[in-house]
Order: C-alpha cells, then structure tokens, then sequence
C-alpha cells in the first residue's frame, strides 16, 4: 500500500492557525502523511506577530533531505521562506529530488506584519517562484509580484498571466478573498495552454481567516502527493477550504483560526449522529405499540443536531423523512433518519442549543396531561408556552413560532428543560416535546414517563 507523503516547508505560528500547524492538520484532514521543514519559529497569536526566529538555511536543507533520502515526499509546499538563504537552500533541495512543488508566495500574516525581509523579495520572485507547479499568491500578494493593483476579476486575469509569463511557474491562482462580491472567485491560469478557469463559492462572513492561504496550498499539495491531477487537486482544495473558513474557530482577541479539522471532523459526527438516531430508532420499534398510542395527528419526529460549533441550521439536523407515524396503532418510522429532514424538530432543538449546547435532540408526542404529571412525578424539569401569546411580528415571520415559544419556555424555569408543552391555538395541535443529550437519551425519558403512566 502506498501511503501519500507531502511536505511542508514553513514556519512555525506559536498561536497555531498558520505556518506548519495549519499544513499538517491539512495533510492529515485530506488523508495524507505529514512531514516538516521548519524555516522559522514566530511568537504569533491571533492579534499579531511578536518576534521571529529563523532557522540556520543549512539545517532547513537538511531537513527536507533527510525526509526526502528517507521516507520520500510526493508533493511539497512552501509557506514562510524569510530570508534570501532560506529560499536559497529551498531551491536546491527541491531541484535536487523533483518533487511537484506548490508556492503560497507569504509576504505577511493576516495581521499585517512582514513575513520576508525587503531584499528577499526579488529571490522569492527569481528563485522559488519558477520552480513552482503551482503558485498561489492572494491578491495583494499577486499586486506585488505583477506590478499593478488588483482590484476586479479582469486585474486578477491580467495578473496571474504576467506572473505566469514573467517567472514561469506551471499554474497560477490569484485568489479572490481579498476582492469584493458575494462570491470568492480564484482565478486560475495554466501557463502552458494560456487557459484561464475560474473557482467559485459563497463568501463567508466572518473575521476568523487566519490560516486560509497555508490550508489552501496545503491542501493543493495534498491531492498532487495522492495522485490527482492538478485541477482536480485544486478544486477539492477550493471544497475544503470554504469548509474549513465555514466552520472556523472563534479563538482569541484578533484573527481566529480557520478549522482545517472541519473536513474530516464534518464526516465524522455526521456518522456519529446517524448510528446514534439508529440506535434510537430501534429502541422505537421495540417499543412501538406504547409509543404508538402517543403520536399526535401531525405525527412525531425524533432529530439529532451536530454538535454546537456545527450545528448552523436545520440542515446539520438529522431526522425522520415523513416522520414518525402510527401505522396500525404502532408506531413506526417512515424511512432511515436524514439531515435537513425536519424543519419542526430541528427549530426546538436548534434554539435549545442557543442556551445548553448539550441538548442535542428532541421528540414531539401528543399532548396528554397524565404524562405532564407523570414527568414532574419522575423529576423532571417541565415547562410550557401560550402560543395564543405570541406576538404579531412573530406570527408572521415563517417558522419564528417555535424558536419564540422554546425560549419562552425555557427563560420560564432557567434552563433548558426536560419537557416543554403548549396547548395550541387556532389551527394549532397541542403538543408535548421531550428534549435530551441525544436521541437515546430522550427516547429512555419518553418510554420512562409512559411506562410510570401505564403503572397508575
């Protein structure tokens, strides 16, 4: 089995968002053996750079071929190359093994501070530029290196085919989170074919970015050492990091981290949550004929939210396609459970996890007062909502109801609740809602209730 190897040829940020912590979450995110040669340590948090400490180039050298004469690096990238030595030292150890090699051209952290020295400028652009299969430069990067201001998509064309032709690098993207629009459009260009493509996603609003130049390249070098042809490799590296600024990390006072992890740790929970729902479901149709005497007429639905730092909307919510129904008095689910499924139970859940991030899941049954009674009994904390005093402006703002009423209950006791009921309306069920860690967890409260009910 061959076991893909890339490399990262950067620095060091002690506040690990950028530089090799970054790459190295990368490589392993996308399923690829990391490996490092360190140019420079930096005291760096999110707020700024503090200090840097280079390395001695012959030791940087030395690293990449200690790795490359013994394990072997299919692809490699560079980040922070400070000094005119460094980049020096660089050059030759890549020419020496050939390996494809992707330059993200750092001038200066998301801060602002200066990442190269003044008179390395003109090495980066003479020495590591040309050596490059692909070069990744953001727009002010790409302004420096072209010569002209970057401000439009047509600045960006003009100026990846001047750094193409100019320092011959095999492709160039001039990335576009730096330009305004909804969209962040890369601009790619192949050197050889004089081609031009163009990579597009919704632009995230957020001030946690720190990091997204060294995930992307990392992420380009990933796919080149799996094998994957250049193009391929950077559109999944376009995939992964909308992902990663998707779902970045609120850390510190400046700058947060973009969340590399995200593209694996997303894949994960998603199957954590659906083994758990099936779990729950089992339980269900073991019990489906005490179940099925308490599914109301708009029937049940039982769902699972990922956890708080990726639970966004009713999509990162797993339930029931067509619901839970009762089906000759039993109660059975309608197909396997699904994300983005419920809008109803995934409105409870995901304003219950505004106030207590471990409530995760949520049942809706029909109302009955001996299960009211029933749950206080067993000790659990119950509380309701009049949703005959819901407000106009809530009323008619679609699918404000639930969020309205599920924060009403839960101000009402202090804390997110047990159980939460309300008693209709016009046109409107009553209902009773069961709300725990997970869908076991509420599924051994429901059958915890009705079976002391069925004692009396």
């Amino acid at each position: 089995m061959k076991i893909p190897r890339a490399l990262t040829i950067a620095g060091l940020d002690s506040g690990g968002g950028a530089g090799i912590t970054a790459d190295l979450k990368t490589f392993h995110a996308l399923g690829v053996y990391g490996m490092v040669a360190l140019t420079a340590v930096t005291a760096q948090n999110t707020l700024g750079v503090r200090a840097v400490q280079e390395i001695d180039p012959a030791i940087v050298e030395a690293q990449i071929d200690a790795v490359a004469e013994d394990i072997g690096v299919d692809a490699a990238k560079t980040g922070m190359l400070s000094s005119s030595p460094i980049m020096e030292a660089v050059a030759r150890a890549v020419r020496r093994w050939g390996f494809p090699l992707v330059v993200d051209p750092v001038m200066y952290a998301k801060s602002g501070d200066p990442l190269i020295r003044a008179d390395a400028m003109e090495t980066l652009k003479r020495v590591i530029i040309p050596i490059a299969k692909v070069v990744t430069p953001n727009a002010p990067e790409a302004s420096h290196l072209a010569g002209f201001r970057i401000e439009t998509l047509d600045d960006a064309r003009k100026a990846a085919k001047v750094i193409a032709e100019e320092y011959h690098p095999e492709i160039v993207i001039v990335k576009g989170g730096h330009l305004t629009g909804n969209e962040s459009v890369d601009i790619v260009y192949f050197r050889d074919t004089g081609e031009y493509r163009e990579l597009r996603a919704p632009r995230i609003e957020t001030r946690n970015t720190h990091g997204t130049g060294c995930s992307f390249s990392a992420a380009i070098a990933a796919g080149l050492a799996k094998g994957l042809d250049p193009w391929e490799a950077i559109k999944t590296a376009k995939e992964f990091i909308t992902v990663a600024i998707k779902y970045s990390l609120p850390l510190g006072h400046g700058h947060g981290p973009v969340n590399p992890m995200a593209w694996l740790e997303l894949r994960a929970y998603k199957f954590d949550v659906l083994n758990e729902m099936s779990k729950a479901l089992e339980i269900i149709e073991k019990n489906s004929e005490l179940i099925g005497n308490y599914i109301p007429e708009v029937q049940s639905n039982l769902g699972y939210a990922l956890p708080a730092h990726y639970a966004h909307d009713i999509n990162d919510v797993a339930a029931i396609p067509g619901r839970i129904v009762r089906y000759l008095g039993k109660a059975r689910p309608s197909g396997p459970p699904t994300f983005g499924a419920s809008t109803h139970i995934a409105r409870y859940i995901l304003t219950a996890m505004k106030y207590d991030p471990e409530v995760r899941s949520a049942m809706n049954i029909k109302y009955d007062d001996a299960v009211i009674e029933a749950a206080r009994k067993l000790g659990l904390v119950v509380s309701s909502y009049d949703r005959r005093q819901e407000p106009p402006e809530v009323k008619s703002r679609e699918g404000a109801s639930i969020p309205w009423g599920t924060e009403q209950a839960i101000k009402a006791v202090g804390r997110v609740p047990d159980i939460i009921y309300h008693l209709g309306d016009w046109g409107k069920e009553p209902e009773i809602v069961i709300l725990g860690k997970s869908p076991v967890d509420v599924v051994n409260k429901l059958l915890m209730i009705l079976n002391y009910v069925g004692k009396r």
